[in-house]
């Protein structure tokens, strides 16, 4: 049984961030763009909030993980942020070399604005760390600022939990506060767009809505969600954002389905699951695999828009393929290894 409301939202959301990423960049939307305007223009653009579907499920997803009861505290919160960076880094690095070399092969076929300048080590250096937008490297694939924002996002409730101790009501009042703060000073303010305190907001309705979609729920997790809803209503009314409006949509979705297993046999569930497993993999990987398309697509391809929007099919197309091949054979060996437990050195079991 899989929670079959996330998995759908996930799976739909991957596939809008990856036509919105070859609609914004690449030559082939320019091509077609002079067929179907409105639709490239839309997906270059509004479809980008997709993203906002992430924010508020992994919140959703961080409390279930670290907090389901909204319990405050935490036992090893070092540990519990090193094991998410290793379940994101890794397949991310791997990615971000990929990245580096389709963006050289790339250049061999083309001349365009999303071919980026040769990486270099410090660069690779900050991407391994998660650090390449704080530090102000440019990034090496569509998506990046993502990884390293959930980190962030993850780190942060961890340090929240921390700071509640023992003390159980205020994990919801450090939430409430975050909430507050991102959504009516941190998220008017671009220059906040590569720290967490920008995201927060979103992040802070999905953790509301894990907790008040319990069916055992306490009246302070319903209050916490209410809180969340009336806090994004008046950051609403202060400054409408699409992209808050549909962080709100989406962790009311939550609360009412959020919690619903569905089976995983059926044709159209098994797509969605199967959608949705893999979504990470395609969000890493179907940056370099759309710039290897189009960059063919333009060496080789007359520029007609028929020709050229059957070349945005195929990369979307290869960017399934190629996520489903890097979740098998390359996220799920590093998940593997990484998860395992480590043998103790024999020093270090003499002296313990």
């Amino acid at each position: 049984m899989k929670f079959g409301v996330i998995n759908f939202l996930k799976a739909g959301a991957a596939q809008l961030i990856v036509l919105h990423h070859l609609a914004f960049y690449g030559p082939m939307a320019d091509h077609v763009r002079h067929m179907l305007p409105e639709l490239v223009d839309w997906l270059a653009d509004s479809a980008r909030i997709a993203v906002q579907v992430f924010l508020v499920v992994g919140g959703f997803l961080a409390a279930k993980s670290l907090a389901p009861q909204a319990q405050p505290g935490i036992a090893d919160p070092l540990g519990a942020i090193w094991r998410r960076y290793l379940k994101l880094a890794p397949p991310f690095i791997a990615a971000t070399l990929l990245a580096a070399g389709a963006t050289a092969l790339a250049a061999m076929w083309m001349t365009h604005d999303s071919i980026s300048d040769p990486a270099t080590l410090g660069q690779l250096a900050a991407h391994a760390l998660l650090l390449q937008s704080v530090l102000e490297y440019p990034a090496l694939s569509a998506g990046a600022w993502y990884v390293a924002i959930d980190f962030q996002l993850y780190a942060l409730v961890v340090a929240m939990l921390w700071l509640s101790g023992r003390r159980a009501w205020m994990l919801p009042i450090l939430v409430a506060i975050g909430c507050a703060l991102s959504l009516l000073h941190f998220n008017l303010d671009s220059s906040w767009d590569s720290w967490a305190p920008y995201f927060f907001g979103s992040y802070a309705l999905g953790m509301a809505a894990w907790w008040a979609s319990d069916p055992r729920r306490k009246a302070g997790a319903v209050a916490l969600m209410l809180a969340a809803v009336v806090l994004a209503l008046v950051a609403l009314v202060v400054d409408y954002r699409s992209r808050i409006a549909l962080a709100l949509v989406v962790a009311c979705v939550l609360v009412l389905f959020g919690r619903i297993r569905t089976p995983g046999e059926g044709r159209d569930w098994a797509v969605i699951n199967w959608l949705a497993q893999i979504s990470y993999a395609v969000f890493l990987i179907h940056f370099p695999v759309s710039l290897l398309v189009n960059a063919a697509f333009t060496r080789f391809v007359p520029p007609e828009p028929e020709l050229q929007g059957l070349g945005m099919l195929c990369a979307w197309a290869a960017s399934l393929a190629a996520g489903a091949a890097f979740h098998r054979w390359i996220e799920l060996p590093l998940g593997r290894y990484f998860s395992t437990p480590r043998s103790v050195m024999p020093g270090h079991a003499a002296r313990a």
